[in-house]
């Protein structure tokens, strides 16, 4: 039995290695814009062994796993100091999921998780699970979490998938000790809030999705804007929609803010996911778009269609046809880092910079909404290039 005990744990230990040491190559930019990552950089095999496993021969003589993941994803990201620092959704066997902080000397590759997961202060009503965080490092010093707190709705006791969400709120200077703040008020369900880095006529400002139901957008119109006076009893008392959604485009069913926006010299970029209803379920993409620097609720660009979707194996997973991002990294130099996740299942990379992104906003006509209008656009660009030809043969 000892010597099973030992070969079990020598590979599970082997693989564990592999996996979190292994280098990543980036793949072919077709399209210019972004450069995709050949290997995943966060998967369920790189939470620690001793997070899963019963290390004591005497209780676990087969060296089962005790704890089992499900999932890692959907991971808010920031940088400190020179670390890539990724504060993941793990989702358990038992379908309850928690932060863990991962960190890599690089961005793209040998993500490891700090010694143990995130243990996040309750609010005054304890939640049933928490997920999805957002990460901003805001001017007025703190680095803020925001997040979905799920609690089951007891309006409705003899529906057990019956749920309600809210934004909790959290505060660190490290990632590892947390204050806890009392969760957002607002007049609607709240899955996607995004703390704006900046104050805002000397308040907090907040991205938004409004929605009727846990699931269902209902009468909710898209990404909302709102200020709070007071982050530490954060109350939405007024909101508008700043982003909306559209009939049969890729945010028909409903869109909201990615991480919180990225400064450039010429506007504010944004990323965020839209949903449509497909034939397999609800299909999720990115895309982006930039408001302007002194309003930051103001559109300036909102180039058409999809920004990134699945391929290849991103569609296969636990929620297949998802692509979801909430962190990205801008560096000094202008790289951007694009952490996101594949169908609920794992964590991707791809990187650009500020320059092609705010160029590919600027310059990328927006949706016209109607098979007439994608037509017209297509021709207008076929004959710009057309005359070009012509005059510089």
């Amino acid at each position: 039995m000892k010597d099973l005990f030992e070969t079990r744990r020598r590979l599970v230990e082997g693989r564990y290695e592999e996996l979190v040491s292994r280098s990543n190559t980036p793949l072919l930019s077709e399209n210019g814009i972004y450069t995709r990552w050949k290997n995943p950089v966060i998967l369920p095999g790189m939470i620690p062994p001793t997070w899963r496993y019963d290390y004591d021969p005497a209780t676990n003589p087969y060296f089962m796993e005790r704890i089992g993941v499900n999932a890692t994803l959907n991971s808010g990201a920031i940088k400190i100091g020179d670390r890539y620092v990724l504060v993941v959704r793990v989702e358990g066997a038992d379908r309850k999921s928690f932060f863990a902080v991962a960190e890599s000397p690089n961005g793209v590759d040998n993500f490891r998780f700090r010694e143990r997961p995130v243990t996040m202060p309750e609010d005054s009503v304890p939640g049933t699970n928490i997920y999805d965080m957002r990460l901003t490092r805001h001017e007025d010093g703190w680095i803020y979490g925001l997040f979905c707190v799920e609690r089951h709705d007891d309006s409705r006791p003899g529906d057990l998938s019956a749920a309600t969400a809210t934004c909790g709120i959290a505060r660190t200077k490290d990632l590892d000790t947390w204050e806890r703040l009392p969760d957002l008020k607002t007049g609607s369900q709240q899955r996607n809030v995004v703390l704006h880095p900046e104050f805002v006529d000397g308040k907090y400002a907040l991205y938004t999705r409004p929605q009727d139901g846990f699931i269902d957008t209902g009468s909710g119109g898209g990404i909302g804007w709102a200020l709070v006076d007071d982050i530490t009893n954060a109350e939405v008392k007024e909101e508008k929609i700043i982003d909306p959604r559209y009939y049969h485009t890729i945010k028909e069913v409903k869109n909201g803010e990615g991480p919180h926006p990225i400064k450039t010299p010429k506007g504010w970029l944004h990323l965020a996911h839209g949903v449509r209803g497909c034939a397999s379920g609800l299909r999720y993409v990115l895309y982006l778009y930039m408001t302007a620097l002194d309003e930051p609720w103001r559109p300036i660009a909102n180039p058409g269609g999809l920004f990134m979707a699945p391929v290849g194996e991103e569609y296969m997973g636990d929620v297949m046809n998802v692509l979801f991002s909430n962190g990205w990294i801008a560096d000094e130099d202008g790289k951007v880092f694009i952490y996101y996740a594949s169908s609920d299942t794992r964590m991707h990379v791809a990187t650009s910079t500020v320059d092609r992104l705010v160029d590919y906003c600027l310059n990328t006509p927006a949706d016209g909404l109607t098979t007439g209008e994608s037509v017209k656009t297509i021709n207008r660009l076929i004959d710009k290039n057309l005359d070009y030809f012509k005059n510089n043969k």
